[in-house]
């Protein structure tokens, strides 16, 4: 490899290094809510004691009582009495059984141990061996790619984090940032890929331009289906916590288009390498014969493409088809309700903005790349 291609792969992936650095290093606008004289440790749970729960058909109810050893901290191998309060949702309710692993929340003072509350079963230890599982695998069949791909992942997870969700609760225009974020993700991300490069500026303007397409389509439909923010899970706790003035609508719109840029950004990069191999293998082709080839390399991904947006976003909201079904709810009422026809907007955009973002990087690629006649 060439020095000056060396150069042109590189440098960005030193760029994106630094910048990882910068966002681990930037403090957050929302500091986490740590009580004094308290841990977060793991615990093992020695036995239990459910007599004080009331059992109703499925439901659950009162307090269980643990006996555990803790495991980690100041207080590591004390032995301690724990509850687990039960409050009869079977979605945030668990039972612990002896020798399971808890994550618990003690408070203490100078006399000791105080309270052990058990939050739920611990799960931080697999969380760390799958990741490590992951970067190993990804590096060792990928190599370099596969370390620049582990870049990507791990600055798309700052980004989110550090900037677009704290943009968002600030009251900055989810549309705005949702664009700006999405946008210098996208050219970062590929950048990564290929380097400085043309193939990089026909990817991402071909991504970028179906971003854009999704997002104005995300605006008008979802003005014209007149559906709330609300849909969102969990959206009404947060404005319970004292962000009562966001604009909820605005921040579903833009999760909208958010949600679709990475399989736009797939397919971009996608149909310009074929583009890219087919230039390599005839270096006489013309544009207008690349962007043909980048077009029949489109249609041929669009066949599966769509059918994954749809699965993908199905399988988030199967149980609730499940119990339409099992009700016996008519179709029609189905489809009109607005839990529903949030999921039909983000799959239709999706699918809109897959099937446009194909003939942008045919474009792109096939006039960036293809010989000047």
């Amino acid at each position: 490899m060439s020095s000056s291609k060396t150069h042109r792969i590189w440098l960005p992936t030193l760029f994106i290094f630094l910048l990882i650095v910068f966002l681990l290093l930037l403090p957050s606008s929302f500091d986490q809510k740590i009580f004094p004289n308290t841990e977060r440790v793991p615990v093992r749970i020695l036995s239990t004691d459910e007599s004080a729960v009331r059992i109703t058909g499925m439901i659950k109810q009162g307090e269980q009582v643990c006996k555990v050893t803790i495991e980690r901290g100041r207080f590591k191998g004390t032995d301690a009495s724990a509850v687990n309060l039960l409050t009869g949702s079977l979605e945030n309710d668990k039972l612990f059984s002896m020798g399971d692993r808890a994550f618990a929340v003690i408070d203490y003072d100078e006399n000791g141990i105080k309270y052990v509350n058990l939050v739920d079963h611990y799960r931080l230890d697999w969380i760390v061996w799958i990741g490590i599982a992951f970067v190993l695998l990804l590096i060792l069949f990928a190599g370099a790619i596969g370390i620049r791909s582990l870049l990507s992942f791990i600055l798309t997870i700052l980004v989110i984090w550090k900037v677009l969700i704290p943009a968002f609760l600030l009251g900055y225009n989810p549309l705005l940032i949702g664009i700006i974020v999405t946008t210098l993700l996208t050219i970062g991300i590929i950048t990564l890929v290929y380097g400085l490069d043309k193939r990089s500026l026909a990817a991402a303007s071909g991504s970028v331009l179906g971003t854009l397409l999704t997002a104005a389509l995300s605006f008008f439909l979802v003005g014209a289906f007149k559906i709330h923010g609300a849909v969102m899970p969990y959206s009404e706790s947060l404005l319970y916590s004292g962000f009562s003035t966001l604009d909820l609508t605005s921040i579903f719109t833009a999760s909208i288009f958010i949600a679709c840029s990475g399989a736009m950004m797939d397919v971009a990069v996608d149909i310009t390498s074929a583009v890219d191999e087919v230039i390599r293998n005839a270096p006489e082709m013309s544009r207008t014969s690349a962007v043909k080839s980048g077009l029949s390399v489109g249609r041929a991904i669009m066949g599966t493409m769509t059918t994954t947006l749809l699965l993908a976003y199905s399988g988030g909201f199967i149980s609730l088809l499940m119990v339409f079904m099992a009700q016996g709810t008519p179709l029609l009422n189905i489809l009109n309700l607005k839990y529903v026809s949030s999921e039909i907007l983000h799959t239709v955009i999706g699918s809109f903005g897959l099937i446009t973002v194909a003939p942008f990087t045919a474009l792109t690629s096939g006039l960036m790349l293809g010989k000047k006649r």
